[in-house]
């Protein structure tokens, strides 16, 4: 008689999220996460505190980007997220949320550039970064198609200008930097530092595109942002995977009546000061922290798919809906129902200092919005 082999339960179970609103972000800045998996033994740990200098050498940082690291939970951007699953890494969406970060195309000073159809024959910044994968040039591209669209233009109606931001530090600091000289006409930011960025830059907005009332012309990094796991994780431990994932969804409950502490939250998360969290997030942006696996979000990620694809980014086609799985998010649905409050009572939230987490260090930024 043979027995099946039980898969033994992992030592340790990684996260890693951008510098954005995320539940994920909330339930480590509140300690839930290490509070749910310490009776079981299991250390929850974060890519983003991993000193580089005494880091495990079986977790490699650029996980964040590449999820080759089966126990990770990943929420981040989708750029990353469709490029390692077109590399053929073996990861399932398991939740989307869709969270409006302000993203904006700006102009020189005085240029009197208003509106996405006065961007017919600009040059637009397009940056060029040493990376993998660029994510900061897939969100101009990105950013630029869906300004242009909602004006009945495309790409082919302007200029796209490559920047090299090889000796910049700094988001979007190649770009306006370009803007400044007079090499292009426009750039696209987006996110809390890039509102702070623009305003010491001085330059002024000729697109919000927060304000375009479609929300297809709001596609791209984040929007919608994916939660991946790998699928050797789900396939041993699907048990693990539903729980963190009620932690997720009693985070964002949480949230929905803090707004005072998310706001704190978001300015250790994003690195960015009060103004910058005020000008990027809209109000109600704690209500809106919740994953869903829903047809709308599915669709808006499938065209962020197809327009990454035709722009060169993703190796291979990425089927949205046969890389979902929506069991692990509905057990843990179940479970939050079962047991709407958390089991044990969190630690004390970090203070600001401690709880300032970053994404994996890009080289020309210290906070990456991926």
């Amino acid at each position: 008689m043979t027995h099946a082999l039980v898969p033994p339960v992992p030592e340790t179970l990684w996260f890693t999220r951008c510098p954005v609103p995320t539940a994920t972000g909330i339930a480590a800045d509140q300690r839930w996460l290490s509070a749910e998996f310490a009776r079981d033994g299991i250390a929850v740990r974060s890519l983003q505190d991993l000193d580089p200098d005494a880091a495990d050498p079986a977790v490699d940082r650029q996980a964040h980007y590449t999820h080759a690291l089966p126990g990770l939970f990943r929420e981040g951007g989708n750029v990353p997220a469709l490029w390692a699953r077109s590399r053929g890494e073996r990861t399932r969406l398991v939740g989307l949320t869709w969270i409006e970060e302000r993203q904006a195309v700006l102009v020189a000073p005085g240029s009197g550039i208003r509106g996405a159809a006065a961007l017919r024959g600009l040059r637009l910044a397009v940056p060029r970064h040493d990376v993998a994968i660029d994510f900061w040039r897939a969100m101009a591209l990105r950013g630029f198609d869906g300004a242009l669209a909602s004006a009945g233009l495309d790409l082919g109606d302007a200029t796209p200008v490559d920047v090299s931001a090889r000796g910049y530090e700094g988001q979007w600091a190649a770009e306006l930097a370009a803007l400044r000289r007079g090499d292009v006409d426009a750039v696209y930011v987006k996110g809390a530092l890039a509102v702070e960025a623009a305003r010491r830059a001085g330059a002024e907005v000729a697109v919000e595109l927060d304000e375009l009332p479609d929300r297809a012309h709001r596609v791209n990094n984040g929007t919608p942002r994916p939660i991946t796991v790998h699928q050797d994780l789900l396939d041993d431990h699907p048990d693990l995977v539903a729980r963190f994932l009620s932690v997720l969804l009693r985070a964002a409950d949480w949230a929905a009546d803090h707004p005072a502490d998310v706001a704190r939250i978001l300015g250790a998360e994003t690195g960015a000061g009060a103004a910058g969290v005020a000008g990027a997030y809209r109000p109600g942006t704690h209500r809106t922290l919740h994953p869903d696996l829903s047809e709308d979000r599915l669709s808006l990620l499938a065209r962020q798919e197809e327009g990454l694809r035709e722009h060169g980014f993703l190796p291979e086609p990425v089927d949205v809906r046969a890389w979902t799985d929506r069991e692990p998010l509905r057990r843990a649905a179940e479970l939050v129902r079962a047991e709407p409050e958390f089991t044990s009572a969190p630690a004390s939230p970090r203070t600001t200092a401690t709880a300032t987490a970053t994404a994996p260090p890009h080289p020309s930024s210290r906070t990456a919005s991926h």
